[in-house]
């Protein structure tokens, strides 16, 4: 009994020793030198708020990313409505073009979590393009560029849509950008 007595005592004496110790007054701490990056700060590559945002496209059956300057940070369906409009001018002329119009009929984009959900519509019958491929592997490979997107996931009336991959097989599951990295140009 005697020693739980100076046990308890010792415990309560060196633990009334330890911490910091209190000043009778607060006291002012100023902050250290230097600047602190903020999220704003971080998210642009440049003071005037533009940020860069990879598309990418079809050049000889192949695809091939392009990087674009836009007026800050693009939600997954705005970057999918930069896409389905296509090469500019001048990647036009640098022999880029696009899959989409005609194989893949976007009807919107959402993400939930680190996966894009495209809903697609049913195709019209002639539409004269037969290049699925390239088309699926444009908007995962764009979309997975993305820090906020780690794969891309397809539906047509709400139920998953199997997909071509690189290697001609299909599949429901969520794509990345493994799965066309047969089709990428460096």
């Amino acid at each position: 009994m005697m020693r739980r007595h100076v046990a308890s005592v010792l415990l309560v004496a060196l633990l009334s020793g330890c911490g910091v110790p209190v000043d009778a007054t607060p006291r002012s701490v100023s902050a250290p030198p230097g600047t602190f990056p903020t999220p704003a700060a971080t998210a642009t590559t440049e003071s005037d708020g533009r940020v860069d945002e990879t598309l990418c496209f079809v050049r000889d059956n192949g695809l091939e990313a392009v990087t674009r300057r836009v007026d800050g940070v693009s939600g997954v369906d705005t970057q999918l409505q930069h896409l389905l409009t296509g090469p500019d001018d001048t990647e036009r002329e640098r022999g880029l073009a696009t899959a989409l119009p005609g194989t893949v009929t976007v009807a919107g984009a959402s993400a939930t979590g680190t996966v894009a959900m495209i809903d697609v519509r049913e195709a019209g019958e002639e539409t004269g393009r037969s290049d699925e491929v390239l088309a699926f592997g444009q908007i995962v490979c764009t979309l997975t560029h993305r820090a906020d997107v780690d794969s891309v996931a397809f539906r047509r009336d709400g139920q998953p849509l199997e997909v071509p991959r690189a290697d001609g097989s299909l599949s429901s599951l969520p794509l990345t950008a493994a799965d066309y990295r047969p089709l990428l140009r460096r």
